[in-house]
């Protein structure tokens, strides 16, 4: 998937992907992986977001060959399309996080483990693809100290701090999953903390399962020190934001609105990428994620400033609908929608991504 791809490019219509999605979950499951923090609005919004860029291409560029390659905090990648860490994956498809960091390794490129995973860290390990662990802070910090160690210890090679807080609320009248952190996990027999002992499980499903709303900037260093690798602070939306989490130690920051989870009025990812890259892209790598959904967006986001993008929904429907061969697919597919756009931009690499190629109206 990096230098001399195909120019075959299918497309990908998301929103067909999720219907079959949706024909294809528990009812209650479907809405739990389309919940945002407010109506069918603010996903549209986020996506959106990422239509409304125009382009000014390049003419009489070489791109006989175009070459997605990239690195990501130093772990090389075919291309700057990596996988969001997504909670419950089990409950779109039994094997969970393993099928999905299967078609990441198939793709040649790297995914994030949330915290609320089913799936032992050392499956996803065994499975091929490098991975950044995804953390929140609990109000019993035990629970995240053992997360932390369990996650360096089977070979986690960064750690996503996540600092916003989702807001979910119920996209249909009928739903019957509980947003409560503390909740059961949707799929029975599996548990949501997989990689902590039984007896912090238990602790979790009382107050001390509960997000800590204290954490300030010393949750930076205090996870750069437990891990020992580099942190990545999801959930910045404001370039002032970006500054107080770099001067505190984080080697990244992740624009990101949570898939329009966190705050229903947030603007979205797309508009907030260029005002954290001006803040702090010079001297830290800058990602987004939120709405994105097609190879065009992906080269968007890179020639804004990203180093790379992370792709949520679409990847989940795909677990849902086809297992790791679904997955696979969707990656696959961007990947071809990607070199097309770069072609077609005239940009034979990702360094010839620049904001000169990026109008918005």
């Amino acid at each position: 998937m990096g230098s001399g791809p195909t120019r075959e490019n299918r497309g990908m219509d998301v929103d067909a992907l999720e219907a079959e999605a949706a024909a294809t979950l528990p009812p209650h499951v479907y809405d739990y992986f389309r919940a945002t923090a407010g109506g069918p609005e603010v996903a549209l919004r986020s996506v959106d977001a990422w239509r409304r860029f125009l382009h000014r291409p390049h003419v009489l560029r070489n791109t006989a060959v175009v070459d997605t390659a990239t690195t990501v905090l130093g772990t090389p990648v075919a291309g700057p399309i990596l996988v969001a860490p997504m909670a419950q994956q089990v409950a779109a498809d039994p094997l969970g996080e393993r099928a999905t960091a299967a078609a990441t390794a198939s793709a040649g490129t790297l995914l994030g483990v949330s915290t609320n995973t089913a799936v032992p860290f050392a499956d996803v390990t065994a499975a091929g693809a490098p991975w950044w662990f995804q953390l929140y802070l609990f109000r019993d910090r035990a629970i995240s100290e053992q997360l932390v160690d369990r996650a360096v210890e089977e070979g986690a090679r960064a750690m996503i701090l996540t600092v916003d807080i989702t807001g979910l609320q119920h996209p249909s009248p009928e739903a019957t999953y509980s947003v409560d952190p503390t909740a059961w996990p949707l799929s029975p027999g599996a548990d949501r903390l997989a990689n902590i002992d039984p007896d912090l499980r238990a602790r979790s499903r009382g107050e001390g399962g509960w997000f800590d709303r204290d954490m300030g900037l010393g949750a930076v260093e205090w996870l750069r020190e437990r891990s020992g690798l580099p942190v990545v602070v999801k959930g910045v939306l404001r370039g002032d934001d970006a500054r107080r989490a770099v001067d505190a130690g984080a080697a990244a920051v992740l624009v990101s609105t949570h898939g329009a989870r966190a705050f229903a009025s947030s603007i979205p990812s797309a508009d907030a990428l260029a005002g954290v890259v001006d803040a702090v892209g010079s001297e830290v790598e800058v990602y987004v994620d939120s709405g994105l959904r097609s190879g065009i967006d992906v080269a968007t986001a890179v020639a804004l400033g990203a180093r790379a993008a992370f792709l949520g929904r679409p990847v989940m429907w795909g677990l849902a609908t086809g297992g790791e061969r679904g997955v696979r697919r969707v990656l696959e597919t961007v990947h071809e929608e990607l070199v097309t756009a770069m072609d077609l931009l005239g940009a034979a690499s990702v360094a010839d991504l620049t904001p000169d190629l990026v109008v918005r109206p």
